[in-house]
């Protein structure tokens, strides 16, 4: 879940998934929980727009590769290709989900080719610093074909719930939260045409009868993450919602 400073997430590595259990306890879910959550909604997603089932994703940032096994069996990827700036954090990755079908490089060598259908970024940028975020979006842009689709997960600065999370967590505190509309700023300038911003995980578990009605409301900015779905462009783009 990671591109910042390698070493400030390397020393959090061996409390990582302890520290991040932690913070989200309060919700009454797991990190599996999530990024299944997270990860069937993108392929609803792909499916309303016609998309195809891509053959590769790049998991930028993916920290232990919790996403992996959603990303081959939820979203049907062929393959995903996990990238990090953490070599601890990529060790756990590998020896937990390395397979002929997942493959996870450190960030400093990973050279973008521009040729994959889609890129999936969970809680990444709110820990890269403001002048360092364009770059890492121009990175992801050229990561992608013309025409290959950005999934970008960030944290909602406007739920409470979400800060509160963040506060419990040590390696979230201080994180600099990105607004949806920024983050749409944000993907505008590096090249990106906006397809949609959709916000999840309104209700706790305590409250998980109700988790059907986020089906109804995901366009309102109530849930504790949002996901901008971008598609590269390579001439002008424009937002749309």
């Amino acid at each position: 879940m990671r591109e910042p400073d390698e070493s400030a997430f390397d020393a959090y590595t061996s409390e990582y998934d302890e520290q991040l259990a932690r913070g989200l306890s309060v919700s009454g879910e797991d990190k599996r929980f999530f990024a299944r959550e997270r990860i069937a909604f993108l392929a609803r997603c792909l499916r309303e727009a016609g998309a195809a089932t891509p053959d590769a994703v790049l998991d930028y940032g993916c920290g232990t590769g919790t996403a992996t096994p959603f990303l081959l069996e939820t979203l049907g990827a062929g393959r995903v290709l996990g990238v990090d700036s953490s070599e601890r954090t990529l060790e756990v990755a590998r020896a937990s989900h390395a397979s002929p079908r997942a493959e996870f490089v450190a960030s400093a060598a990973f050279a973008p080719r521009g040729d994959l259908p889609l890129v999936y970024c969970n809680g990444v940028l709110h820990h890269v610093p403001l002048a360092n975020r364009a770059r890492v979006v121009r990175r992801i842009h050229d990561s992608l074909r013309p025409g290959g689709l950005f999934a970008l997960w960030e944290n909602n600065p406007w739920n409470p719930g979400a800060r509160y999370v963040m506060w419990r967590i040590p390696f979230d505190r201080g994180a600099q939260m990105l607004s949806p509309p920024a983050a749409r700023r944000l993907l505008v300038a590096g090249g990106f045409e906006i397809v949609r911003t959709d916000f999840l995980f309104i209700f706790p578990r305590a409250l998980r009868a109700l988790r059907p009605l986020e089906r109804r409301v995901h366009a309102l900015p109530l849930g504790a993450q949002y996901q901008v779905l971008a598609r590269r462009q390579d001439g002008g783009a424009s937002a749309s919602r």
